[in-house]
């Protein structure tokens, strides 16, 4: 068995999606490789973590300001989670989105924001889990919070009613916990929303070797990966739920795009899933990388519509509900 060896080359900026899509293709690498500090360095990861932050918070800020809708926070435990409902929607389901950003980023204010844009993007009230992350709260904290985050939930929401999303980082977070909410006989969701999931910690898909470099806003998380197991074993199954028993797993939607870093995490998943008998489709978007197109794209809306179909499917509108428009 050998690699295969591929001469350098160019990839164009193809014509074969929209021209808001190829505008997004067109700005090139949009995330630059990261040099990743020693796993024991913790106050190198917090810097780092700062860092990054600061350039996503200054980016996300102005825009949820225009988005109508009420928004309050609860404490769930050492928890907090944002609760966003659309102006105007008057429906018993809740989402609870679980946000992405490589399992160390995107916590607090862009938390807050993320959850905003996912509750306007599905008009449906939604729960943003803020869950702890590294360097200072590794695995399973991170895990821990999103599973206290689902039973609160609970308290309120019947299951049938309630719908688990995640992208990336949160794609992991959203199966894993559904995998553990099994195993600890709590009652599943209607329906599981799996965006570009970062399911295999251990990155032994195709893709991460055919699109790296290729997708225009991720590159290898390796380190990442390693610093949240904090020494568990990346194969473990709420470590990367792509490995586990998925009997029983509620229908799930899943994206992913042809750039897509994390392309074969997703089909690896779909297909696992269907192995295990479960309802679950699988959308590839042609050449969007990794998130799709920055929510620029008529392709990205079309993925929206696709996703609000399914929970529609799964988890039906109440009379009610309907008669507001939802």
């Amino acid at each position: 068995m050998s690699d295969l060896e591929l001469p350098a080359r160019t990839i164009p900026v193809p014509t074969s999606v929209s021209p808001e899509a190829q505008a997004v293709l067109a700005m090139g690498l949009l995330s630059p490789p990261t040099e990743y500090p020693p796993i024991d360095d913790l106050e190198a990861w917090r810097a780092l973590v700062a860092a990054q932050d600061a350039v996503v918070n200054a980016v996300i800020a102005d825009m949820t300001g225009a988005v109508a809708a009420e928004r309050t926070q609860r404490e769930v435990g050492d928890t907090v989670v944002y609760v966003v409902t659309p102006e105007g929607v008057a429906d018993d389901r809740v989402v609870l989105d679980i946000h992405g950003g490589a399992l160390i980023l995107q916590g607090g204010p862009a938390c807050a924001a993320m959850t905003v844009m996912a509750a306007a993007r599905l008009g449906l009230p939604t729960w943003g889990v803020d869950y702890r992350m590294p360097p200072d709260h590794p695995y399973p904290t991170p895990l821990d919070d999103c599973v206290r985050a689902y039973r609160a939930l609970l308290e309120d929401v019947p299951p049938d009613r309630i719908v688990v999303a995640g992208g990336s980082a949160g794609g992991n977070l959203a199966a894993a916990l559904v995998v553990r909410a099994r195993d600890e006989g709590l009652p599943l969701p209607a329906a599981v929303v799996l965006a570009t999931p970062e399911v295999d910690l251990t990155e032994s898909g195709d893709s991460f070797a055919t699109n790296l470099g290729v997708d225009s806003i991720l590159g290898r998380l390796m380190p990442v990966n390693e610093l949240y197991a904090a020494g568990h074993d990346l194969a473990h199954p709420y470590l990367s739920p792509l490995f586990a028993d998925l009997t029983g797993f509620p229908p799930t939607i899943l994206t992913t795009g042809t750039r897509d870093l994390f392309l074969s995490n997703t089909v690896r998943m779909h297909r696992a899933l269907r192995r295990a008998d479960v309802e679950a489709e699988l959308h590839v978007l042609e050449a969007a990388p990794h998130g799709g197109f920055l929510g620029m794209a008529p392709e990205d809306a079309e993925i929206a519509a696709e996703v609000r179909r399914f929970i529609d499917n799964w988890s039906p509108p109440t009379t009610e509900a309907s008669a507001d428009g939802q």
